[in-house]
């Protein structure tokens, strides 16, 4: 039986650093300045807005109130549900917006990429997605940054694309321009294995979900999720949300789109079993990932000699989520409960308020891939 609270036992040093008592988050960021940001997509709890800053422990609607009131007769104008925030190597905030709140279909103008100066608070750039790349079945996931690419000056984004009933891919977009392209378009590496291969255990449970129709499926049946990029950007690191295996592709394939699909999928690295399965990816200066692992509440390191070690380990870790490394020296880590949603047990929504913001000390730096 899942237990009622989070035990306060724990094995290495995690901080938490706010508590959620409202909607469960997904993602968060943290500026060079030390500003912290969070996000809350619509699954199903009352969200007020989807994006936050975190200020004298309150959670206030970023970048105003305003851009967090979803206009349904025009879903370019404001946010729809977002599932990840990041600070780029530029310190500026870039907001994933699925435009897809209870993973229905996406609809133009709801998916999108927008870029709020962290000087000014000001929305400075957005970025819609044509329906061939943001399909209707399209969740866009999170998101990575080489500002040293593209065609202008301004940089290349890697999203993922964890759709539960499409293809799943990566998808590409030139900053500059504002145009994007799909890569390794439902290509093995990018998607959820079923459950004759590969069945999550969660506090001691299978991980499924329950159906109308009384039938289950493998609760973690989502495609590429977790992504990072390494720290020459050479390569990018990804994970299926149902799977324990890590790959990674060339980035100079993904970010060109004169070679074909078979070429890219080819490049693809099988770089093996994480040792349990992951949400959340991130990588540091040194050349380290990181991951989640949601199926022992931790936070593992793949160094530089390929070798997995435990960061921390922690029974309050409930579904560790995204992953950020800050400039100050400490991986922040959400953790919401995610398991414990009422489709997972038949209707009865085991999640215990609050949900908690953690951080851990690594005394390592984030990847910053600018000019």
């Amino acid at each position: 039986m899942i237990s009622e609270l989070p035990s306060e036992e724990h094995i290495g040093p995690l901080e938490p650093v706010a508590y959620f008592n409202g909607a469960m988050p997904t993602g968060v960021t943290v500026s060079k300045e030390g500003r912290i940001f969070v996000n809350f997509p619509k699954w199903g709890d009352d969200v007020s807005f989807t994006v936050a800053e975190i200020r004298d422990d309150k959670t206030i609607p970023y970048p105003n109130e305003a851009l967090n009131q979803t206009n349904e007769n025009d879903l370019a104008a404001a946010l729809v549900s977002v599932q990840s925030v990041v600070v780029d190597p530029a310190d500026r905030l870039w907001i994933l917006d699925t435009g897809s709140p209870l993973f229905k279909p996406t609809q133009f103008g709801g998916p999108k990429l927008v870029c709020v100066d962290l000087n000014t608070d000001e929305v400075v750039n957005k970025i819609l997605f044509p329906q061939d790349v943001v399909l209707p079945s399209t969740y866009l996931n999170d998101v990575r940054f080489d500002l040293r690419r593209g065609s202008g000056g301004e940089g290349m984004a890697f999203i993922t694309d964890s759709s539960q009933n499409g293809p799943n891919g990566i998808i590409v977009v030139d900053l500059t321009s504002g145009q994007s392209w799909r890569r390794l378009n439902d290509h093995p590496s990018t998607k959820a294995e079923d459950l004759q291969t590969f069945l999550p255990i969660v506090e001691g449970q299978p991980f499924l979900e329950y159906q109308p129709d009384g039938s289950v499926k493998q609760g973690a049946g989502m495609g590429s999720d977790g992504i990072a990029i390494s720290s020459d950007g050479s390569r990018l690191y990804y994970c299926p949300l149902g799977s324990r295996k890590l790959y990674s592709v060339d980035t100079d394939l993904l970010a060109d789109r004169s070679p074909d699909e078979g070429e890219v999928g080819a490049a693809v690295t099988n770089e093996g079993d994480r040792g349990g399965a992951a949400d959340g990816l991130e990588s540091d200066a040194a050349g380290n990932i990181y991951c989640t692992n949601y199926e022992h509440n931790a936070i593992l390191r793949w160094s530089l000699d390929r070798q997995w070690e435990t960061v921390t380990h922690d029974p309050r870790l409930l579904w560790p989520d995204t992953l950020s490394l800050a400039a100050d020296g400490y991986l922040y880590v959400t953790a919401n409960q995610l398991h414990r949603q009422a489709r997972f047990h038949k209707g009865h929504d085991l999640r215990q308020k609050p949900y908690t913001l953690f951080r851990v000390r690594v005394d390592a730096q984030p990847v910053l891939l600018r000019r």
